[in-house]
C-alpha cells in the first residue's frame, strides 16, 4: 500500500467522495499490483480510464486495469485475484453501467476512494433500451427498484468518444488527484490542464472536420458514438444495440440496407473488440464498404495507433473519407 498515505477526515472523504475522487494511475495493465508500491495505487475499470491516470497521475500513482487488452469490456468477469486487487487498492476508478461485474464488485469493495467517472458528467439515454412495462406501470406510483436500475442501465455509458464530455471528467479526476494527494497538487493541475486542452483541440478538429459532408448518417457495429454523433451533427445508425455482442433481427437489417441507399451511406464500421461478421455482411448485401471505427474500449496490436489520441485522428480520417468531407 502507499506508504506516504495521509489521514483524511471523514468530512474531506464525502465531499470528495461527491466530487467522484479519485487517483489514478500512470502505467498500462502490467503495472505493479496494488499495495506493492510507494505510489498511489489505483484500479482502473478499463481503458479511458486508465488513460486518464497516465495523463493526470503522472509518476506519483500506479494503476492496473481490470480489463486487459483485447478483452471486450461489455462482458467483462473478475478473477479471484482481481477482487482482490480491488481491497488492496487505495482508490478504483469506473465508469458505472458499463461493465456490471465491476459495479458490483466496486460496491462491496472496501476501497477507501471509490470514483465513478460517470458522475463527473451528465449521462443521456440514447433511446437503445425500452422504458415501457405496459400494464405493470400504474399511474401515480413510484418506480419500483428494479425500474429504477432499468433506467439507469439505459443511460448510455459511452462518454469517452466525445472529447468536451471527456474533459469534463479529466477535470473532476484532477481536481480528485489534488484532494487525494496534496503533495504534488500542482502536478496534477498542470496535466489536468495540459490534458483538457488536447482534448478542447481534438473537438476542434472533428467540428471543422465534419462540418461540410455529404451524408451525416454512418454505420456502426454498436451503439458506442451516441454522444460523439450528438456533438457533431451526425447521425449514428447502429447494428446491434449498446451491446455489442447483441444479433440483430432480419427486420434491422433490411432497414438499414433501404436507409443506406435513402442516405447516402458509403460503409460500414466495424471495430477492433467484436466480431465483424454482422457489418461485413451487411455491407456485401448492401454494396457498401467497410472500414474500422474505434469505440477505444481498449488499446491492441490491432488498433488504429497506440493511444486515445492517435486512435480518435484514425477515426476523424476514417469518418471524413466516409461521410465525403469536403
Amino acid at each position: 500500500m502507499n506508504v506516504r498515505r495521509q489521514h483524511i477526515s471523514g468530512v474531506a472523504l464525502a465531499a470528495a467522495a461527491t466530487l467522484g475522487l479519485g487517483t489514478l494511475t500512470a502505467c498500462s495493465s502490467d503495472g505493479s499490483a496494488p499495495g506493492n508500491t510507494d505510489k498511489f495505487d489505483v484500479v482502473a475499470s478499463f481503458y479511458p480510464m486508465q488513460f486518464l491516470a497516465e495523463q493526470i497521475g503522472g509518476d506519483h500513482v500506479n494503476v492496473t486495469t481490470l480489463t486487459e487488452p483485447g478483452q471486450e469490456p461489455h462482458d467483462l468477469e473478475l478473477s479471484t485475484r482481481q477482487t482482490a486487487n480491488l481491497q488492496e487498492a487505495d482508490a478504483v476508478l469506473y465508469l458505472k453501467g458499463l461493465q456490471p461485474a465491476v459495479d458490483e464488485a466496486v460496491a462491496q469493495a472496501g476501497v477507501q476512494t471509490k470514483i465513478d467517472a460517470a458522475a463527473l458528467t451528465e449521462l443521456e439515454d440514447h433511446g437503445d433500451v425500452s422504458h415501457e412495462h405496459g400494464g405493470e406501470e400504474h399511474a401515480g406510483e413510484e418506480p419500483s427498484e428494479e425500474e429504477h436500475a432499468e433506467e439507469e442501465q439505459a443511460l448510455d455509458p459511452h462518454v469517452w468518444l466525445d472529447p468536451v464530455k471527456y474533459a469534463e471528467i479529466a477535470k473532476g479526476v484532477g481536481a480528485a488527484f489534488e484532494k487525494a494527494d496534496p503533495d504534488h497538487a500542482a502536478d496534477y493541475e498542470k496535466n489536468t490542464a495540459a490534458l483538457v486542452g488536447r482534448l478542447n483541440d481534438l473537438d476542434k478538429r472533428f467540428e471543422d472536420g465534419l462540418k461540410d459532408t455529404d451524408t451525416k448518417v454512418f454505420f456502426t457495429n454498436h451503439a458506442s458514438f451516441g454522444y460523439f454523433a450528438e456533438r457533431y451533427g451526425l447521425t449514428q445508425e447502429a447494428i446491434s444495440g449498446l451491446d455489442p455482442e447483441s444479433e440483430p433481427s432480419p427486420a434491422r437489417i433490411k432497414e438499414l440496407q433501404e436507409e443506406a441507399e435513402a442516405d447516402g451511406v458509403t460503409t460500414v464500421f466495424y471495430e477492433t473488440l467484436v466480431s465483424d461478421k454482422t457489418a461485413k455482411t451487411l455491407a456485401k448485401d448492401a454494396g457498401l464498404k467497410t472500414d474500422v471505427l474505434d469505440p477505444l474500449e481498449g488499446i491492441t496490436d490491432k488498433s488504429e495507433g497506440d493511444d486515445y489520441f492517435q486512435v480518435m485522428e484514425s477515426n476523424l480520417g476514417a469518418l471524413k473519407t466516409a461521410l465525403g468531407a469536403k
